[in-house]
């Protein structure tokens, strides 16, 4: 009994394993899955992401907003959001709504990331906020020098609407800044 019944097991338990003729002896295989991280999500603006907001701001810009112009715009209670993909802030965005009229003070995303649509996505979430508000019109000012920012204001509905002379600091002096607003229509 004992010899039918290591036969009837060879090549199955305690024989080592199976070959088929496809897998050859060798380094070990393995799947490995890279998983992409989350899309960004919005949420409001907190205290406690001052300071990565203004790290942000320093590392995008020459001329950048302190740490406490956040903090003022925070305590004005303008509509201040960032734009994160769980514990990093890689955008955000300020706008001021009063009086039917909006204006989008400040939106940057980090360097790194240009290119992949999060300022798209962040200006419109202001405008959305804007539209929340019953906003009629939303201005902002871009440097003439930034020729992807306007080209990204254009391509969303905003359109010049004139010039604020010596309005941003530059490395010789000062730099106008081009006006830009974009109507906004609602429904009865």
């Amino acid at each position: 009994m004992r010899a039918l019944a290591k036969s009837a097991f060879r090549g199955k338990i305690g024989a080592g394993p199976r070959r088929s003729r496809h897998c050859q002896p060798g380094p070990t295989h393995a799947v490995v899955a890279i998983l992409k991280p989350g899309p960004a999500e919005f949420r409001r603006m907190r205290a406690e992401d001052l300071d990565a907001v203004a790290a942000l701001e320093v590392a995008a810009y020459e001329f950048p907003w302190t740490r406490a112009i956040f903090a003022d715009c925070l305590r004005a209670g303008y509509d201040c959001i960032v734009l994160g993909d769980g514990h990093t802030i890689v955008g955000y965005g300020v706008l001021s709504a009063a009086a039917g009229e909006a204006h989008i003070l400040n939106v940057c995303v980090a360097p790194m990331l240009h290119g992949n649509g999060n300022g798209r996505r962040i200006v419109r979430r202001l405008i959305d906020i804007a539209r929340w508000q019953r906003v009629e019109r939303v201005y902002l000012e871009v440097r003439p020098s930034n020729p992807r920012a306007i080209g990204l204001y254009e391509s969303i509905g905003f359109n010049e609407f004139g010039r604020r002379p010596n309005y941003y600091p530059a490395k010789k002096g000062r730099e106008d800044a081009i006006v830009m607003a974009m109507e906004l229509l609602h429904e009865p």
